[in-house]
């Protein structure tokens, strides 16, 4: 049974000092009867557990008394005063097992509720010959996986929960284990491989080995069920050779798509025209690439009518289409499909764009070049790497207040904190707006105010904030080669500049040695296809080279359109199931929607070099 968590009354200063007075000094022998004092869970208030332990002369029944008490603080919120009640214990507490125990997982919350994660983790020490009852060791290893999860170590995080199911129901058990499941789901492949072998604890590594099978071989649903067929009989003991994790199991009862004729929706005419031709053409390069001659691509003109479009494929024997692109053209077309009469007829389809309050279907699916999902990868990833305290400037468009909200609704998931954003304008107001962000504007008033005051000439250099530890700027490439500059010059020589990170849209194309060396030390994403260049990336430049990097990254979702066609079904269900596309590693989650991870490079020497992910 886990410990309850139920909110209770704050507790007066007066009335502890009271009770922690009356049990200074232990009185008698230590006396480890047993006793009926549950220290499961904490009903009471904490004033109730304080009276009850001033009144009680046995010194392991008053320190059941205060442990319950401190219990019932933390409950309420009140963490200092259940630290201050803690550590008047940590003296005279009684070498008893269970009591050693709880002491350490009430102080260890008390940490976590003041962010002390490390603090805590050291603490929840257990030794493995303590004899406690399984709540106990449910508590604990409930808790540090829950402080490694607080810390983003999600393999240290199932590390804990890979023991915390032996002490639990099998109900129970099993729920652990579809999270231990979901844990792994976003770690890469090498990553699992690497830690597999790092381990001699063979329910830990046997989770790891199964979530890399998984990955290895989701793109061949028969060689997957040999892989785990193999797996299970390596590991017959093992929790998931009972019962697999509930998102495999449905991924393994999905049917892949495999239409023979495929649809295309675009406006191939018309002022959009030129849009939609990168796409076209990455559609067509991808389906010539797979060489399949049992499938037909037929292209559909949605320039005037994308409901007529449709239908027209529906008709000819479309088993599957692709796109609408336009935002206006996926909304009108999902309305009409979706409308009285039609759900029976639904063909499995992947829209190029999204739309707001999409209603899920099992059938549909959303494939988007999105600058807002752009910057909710970003906020992922100066969470991976450090960062506490961001700082966002972004352009003062829609564009830019997109990208900065959520960056900032990401952000605030994964740490609890809003981020700082400023948006600037054009020109001189951009300089400003970098000025003020950093605190210059404000340093430089006080420096103004103290020679007005002492009527000196003072020589004094301005100071920028130092609680920052990175930019992340939400600029087209016009704008970095003003806005970098300007925080470059900002930075006072007090302070240590700070990384700066900046979107797809700050990426210029072929900027030229001169122009890149200014961009030095800048961390930058975009689809890997920009990232790492390869022979094909440098075909099409030779093909079109007058496309910009936005029409490159549009070329790059039509093929991988094409690629993930008998791979979104296996995907939807099996979360972690990720495809290397040019466009970003590809996910899709519940709702349909195909995820996007970019990739990211950095400035050195006017080269943009390629980080790892």
């Amino acid at each position: 049974m886990l410990k309850s968590l139920k909110t209770t009354k704050l507790i007066s200063i007066a009335v502890l000092s009271a009770v922690l007075f009356g049990c200074a000094t232990p009185t008698g022998p230590v006396k480890t009867e047993s006793t009926s004092i549950s220290l499961i869970s904490a009903p009471l208030t904490s004033a109730q557990y304080l009276a009850k332990a001033k009144a009680e002369k046995n010194q392991q029944l008053r320190q059941r008394y205060l442990l319950l008490a401190s219990h019932a603080m933390i409950n309420a919120g009140d963490d200092n005063t259940a630290e201050q009640l803690l550590n008047s214990l940590s003296s005279t507490l009684l070498p008893i097992n269970e009591l050693q125990a709880e002491y350490k997982y009430l102080k260890a919350r008390v940490f976590k509720m003041q962010s002390r994660y490390s603090e805590a983790i050291n603490l929840l020490d257990y030794p493995a010959n303590w004899q406690l009852a399984k709540w106990q060791w449910v508590s604990y290893y409930q808790l540090k996986a829950q402080l490694y999860q607080e810390r983003n170590q999600p393999i240290e995080a199932v590390r804990q929960l890979s023991h915390l199911g032996q002490y639990l129901p099998t109900a129970q058990a099993n729920e652990v284990n579809d999270t231990i499941w979901r844990t792994l789901q976003p770690l890469s492949e090498e990553t699992l491989k690497r830690f597999s072998t790092e381990s001699d604890d063979s329910t830990f590594t046997g989770w790891l080995q199964l979530a890399y099978l998984t990955k290895r071989y989701a793109v061949d649903p028969n060689q997957l069920v040999s892989q785990l067929s193999r797996w299970q009989q390596q590991n017959p003991t093992h929790p998931a050779t009972r019962k697999l994790p509930t998102d495999l199991e449905n991924a393994l009862n999905t049917q892949p798509y495999r239409p023979n004729k495929i649809a295309v929706l675009l406006p191939l005419t018309g002022p959009r025209a030129a849009i939609a031709n990168p796409v076209k053409q990455g559609i067509m390069a991808s389906y010539l690439a797979q060489n399949d001659k049992d499938v037909t691509v037929n292209f559909y003109d949605t320039a005037q009518d994308p409901i007529a479009a449709y239908h027209a494929a529906v008709n000819a024997g479309a088993e599957f289409v692709i796109g609408p692109l336009l935002p206006s053209s996926v909304a009108t077309l999902q309305a009409a499909i979706q409308s009285k009469g039609q759900q029976d007829k639904i063909i499995p389809q992947l829209f190029l764009n999204t739309v707001k309050n999409e209603v899920p279907n099992k059938d549909q699916y959303y494939f988007a070049l999105s600058p807002s999902d752009e910057a909710n990868d970003a906020a992922n990833r100066l969470f991976k790497d450090g960062i506490k305290i961001p700082l966002i400037l972004a352009s003062n468009d829609k564009i830019g207040h997109n990208m900065a909200e959520s960056f900032n609704k990401t952000w605030q998931t994964l740490t609890h904190t809003p981020a700082e954003i400023h948006y600037y304008d054009a020109g001189d107001k951009m300089k400003v707006t970098v000025q003020k962000a950093l605190g210059v504007i404000d340093s430089k008033e006080h420096i103004a105010a103290l020679k007005r005051i002492l009527n000196l000439s003072l020589k004094a250099d301005f100071r920028s904030r130092r609680d920052i530890d990175a930019i992340y700027m939400l600029s087209a490439s016009h704008d970095l080669a003003l806005l970098k500059p300007f925080i470059d010059v900002n930075f006072s020589v007090f302070a240590q500049p700070v990384p700066l990170y900046a979107s797809s849209r700050s990426h210029l194309k072929d900027g030229g040695r001169e122009a890149d060396e200014e961009l030095n030390n800048l961390t930058i994403s975009d689809i890997p296809w920009l990232i790492r260049p390869d022979s094909d990336t440098r075909t099409v430049s030779q093909l079109w080279p007058t496309w910009s990097n936005s029409k490159k990254r549009l070329y790059s979702m039509g093929y991988d359109a094409i690629d993930l066609v008998d791979k979104l079904a296996q995907m939807r269900a099996l979360p972690g199931y990720q495809l290397d596309g040019l466009s970003g590693t590809l996910s899709v989650n519940q709702q349909g929607l195909v995820n996007r991870q970019l990739s990211w490079g950095r400035y050195q020497r006017g080269n943009l070099k390629p980080l790892s992910n």
